[in-house]
Order: structure tokens, then sequence, then C-alpha cells
């Protein structure tokens, strides 16, 4: 899993619960290299399985809404960092449908090695689009933050429902419903 997902990760825990709770979190998980990260490194998705995990625990949390937390905070970092996916779409189901056509393709440029979930899409009406979410990593929760994020970003009014195809949240079908006007 590429660094900027762990750097990032440090930044909100600090950014939302301080200092001292990203330290205890590093100190307080089994991190394969003590927690220390860089943006552009490759690291084992357990790492921040673990460290989500330890930041539950000190905030008394239940671990998936920090996660979703993690990803809404994260679709605001892209929106920063990579503009121009975000740009180069009128919407958020235009976005959306261009996840693996496009953006996973330039990705995968950049970072061939990078082993990336898949975003398949069906339209069900003008204003409903199905997506359906597929990982070898247990981060469906971690992609509706991204999706709640991206929905932000775009400013559109959408209901966002979803159904777990798996039991261990690799692999999810999301039902995104415009309001229409």
């Amino acid at each position: 899993m590429k660094g900027i997902v762990f750097t990032e990760f440090l930044e909100m825990v600090e950014e939302k619960f301080g200092l001292e709770t990203a330290d205890k979190v590093i100190t307080t998980s089994k991190v394969e290299n003590g927690g220390a990260y860089t943006a552009v490194g490759t690291y084992n998705h357990k790492d921040i399985l673990e460290m989500v995990t330890a930041l539950a625990s000190l905030i008394n949390s239940p671990v998936s809404p920090l996660v979703k937390v993690f990803g809404h905070h994260l679709a605001k970092v892209f929106v920063k960092k990579f503009p121009d996916f975000f740009s180069s779409q009128k919407t958020l189901f235009d976005f959306l449908i261009s996840i693996d056509g496009y953006i996973h393709v330039e990705v995968r440029k950049l970072y061939p090695e990078a082993e990336l979930p898949t975003f398949s899409h069906r339209k069900i009406r003008e204003n409903c689009l199905e997506l359906t979410y597929k990982s070898q990593r247990p981060f469906a929760d971690l992609a509706s933050g991204l999706i709640d994020g991206c929905i932000e970003h775009y400013g559109e009014k959408i209901k966002v429902s979803y159904q777990d195809l798996d039991d261990n949240g690799c692999h999810r079908r999301f039902t995104l419903v415009r309001e229409l006007i």
C-alpha cells in the first residue's frame, strides 16, 4: 500500500486528536517499521489496520466509523494533490465511472507495483449509479469515506446506500441516487 495512505492517516490523527494521540498510535501499534513512513514508499496494509485499531482503542471508538472518517479526509487530500483527476469530470457520477478506466491507469503508470481495488459501475437510471468496490484488502469503509468526500467536493445532493457482498470488508456494492431537481 502506498505511503501516502499512512502519512495522511497520521496527519489526520494529529489534526483531529492531537500529537500525543498520534504518538501513542505509533508506539502502541505493532507496525513493521516503528511508524516511519514516506508518502512514496510502499508498506504492508496490515500496518494501517494495526494503527486504526490502536486509535479506536485509545479514543474508545469502533473501527469502522474511524476508517470512514479517514476516507473522507483522504478524499480532500486527493482533491488538493491531484486536482486534474477531479476537474476533468463535471459530476460525481462521471468521476466515479472514471476511477478504473482513467485514474487507476494513471496511478499504475507511476506505481506499476500498486495493488489497487477495482470499481465497476452500472448506470441504473440517469440519477442512479451502482458502484461495486472489490479489493484483496478490507477497506470498503475507506471507500465509503472516499465517496462521501467526493460527494462533498462535487456539491451534489446524493443519497448513498450499500450492501456488503462479503463478511470481511473487501467487496461492497454502493447505490448512489442523485436528487432530481
